[in-house]
Formats: structure tokens, sequence, C-alpha cells
């Protein structure tokens, strides 16, 4: 037991760098776009996600009334760039990843704890678990830094017209789900270097007289 705080340690940033993965994913404010008319966007401010873009509008409301509208992004739509596809992808699997790495850091810790002294399992699976968690902070990672490069840049996205969107932003930021997904990067990261460096103790016999 002395010898696996480390990867106690792992477990616990990956278990909170996997919530905050899927945090990340879910949330709809990755790009925070600022935009000129406000005919329909009533507060000039749209949230674009990486499954839906979604805006405030009193349009079609009584007067004193908002409402939330949504779009969800549709596979068909070639118009969606491809980052916005790609972080789709890789936080799936970058879910799918961190749970199995929480799974094999949670079966070589039961072992550890239980007093269970089979070497070449306990660590083996610290082993695959550490590279389970490194492998989805990079799927997280990817994402993240791509969608952070299209927002500094101000890139446009040519948004169909049942969206009610422009093209181009007059400005745009980096949403709350950006900073989620960075904070989880660097917890699995962390996570997967700590259950790599598991060594099992070697005990040794003394023969006294």
């Amino acid at each position: 037991v002395s010898s696996s705080h480390l990867q106690l340690a792992a477990f616990a940033l990956g278990t909170v760098g996997w919530i905050l993965c899927t945090v990340s994913m879910g949330t709809v404010e990755w790009r925070v776009w600022h935009v000129a008319n406000t005919t329909i966007i009533s507060s000039g401010i749209a949230w674009v996600g990486i499954w839906k873009v979604c805006f405030i509008s009193y349009f079609q409301v009584s007067p004193g009334y908002k409402e939330q509208f949504c779009h969800k992004f549709s596979g068909y739509d070639s118009s969606i760039p491809a980052e916005i596809y790609a972080a789709q992808g890789l936080l799936l699997i970058a879910m799918f990843m961190g749970l199995l790495g929480l799974t094999a850091t949670i079966f070589a810790l039961r072992n550890v704890y239980m007093g269970i002294p089979h070497k070449a399992l306990i660590t083996r699976f610290f082993l695959v678990g550490g590279c389970f968690y490194i492998f989805a902070g990079l799927c997280v990672l990817i994402p993240v830094s791509w969608n952070f490069y299209s927002v500094t840049h101000n890139q446009s996205i040519a948004f169909p017209p049942s969206y009610y969107m422009p093209s181009s932003p007059v400005a745009q930021e980096a949403g709350a789900a950006i900073p989620v997904g960075i904070v989880a990067v660097i917890l699995l990261l962390l996570s997967g270097i700590f259950s790599l460096l598991y060594r099992f103790p070697v005990t040794t016999n003394t023969i006294t007289k």
C-alpha cells in the first residue's frame, strides 16, 4: 500500500479529469460570438459548441420574455468546419478511454489494498490504465487546441440560413468549455504519468541466527 500513493493520486486526478472532459464535451460555450445584427440574436452573443449553436432571442416571443434557440449540427452540413466534427469524435473516444483507464486503475488498487501479491497483474493494470489516461488526454488536447486556434484567428463559419447565424462574428472569444478542457488534459496526463511510475515493492528475506 505504501508504494501506491502516486497511483491513488492518479485515480483521483483521472476521475476529475474524466468528469471535466465530459463537462467540456456537453458544454455549448466553446466559442462565444459577438454579432452586430441583433434582430434575431437579441443579446448580440451566440454560443458555438461542438454539437449545436445557441443564442438568446426575443423574436416571436411576447415582450418581456426571452427564449434560447438552439440548432443542432447535422452530419450533412458540409459548411461546419472540420475542427468541430473532429472534436465530436475525439471527445467521445476520450470519454471511453478515460473510463477504461479508471477501470484498470480501480482493479489494480483493489488488489493492492486487499493485499493480493500478484506483481505482474497489478503492474500490468497500472501500466494499461496509464496508457489509457494519456491517450484520453491527447484526444482532448487536439480539439481544444484546434478550436482555440480558430477562436484566436477569428475564423468564420458558413452556417446554413436556417441557423439564423452570420457567417462571421464581429469578434469571438474562447468559451468556458475550452479552459475546462485544458484542465482535463492536464489532469489526465498527470494521472497517466503517475500510473506509469508504479514499481512493485521488492521484499528481502533476512535470516537471523
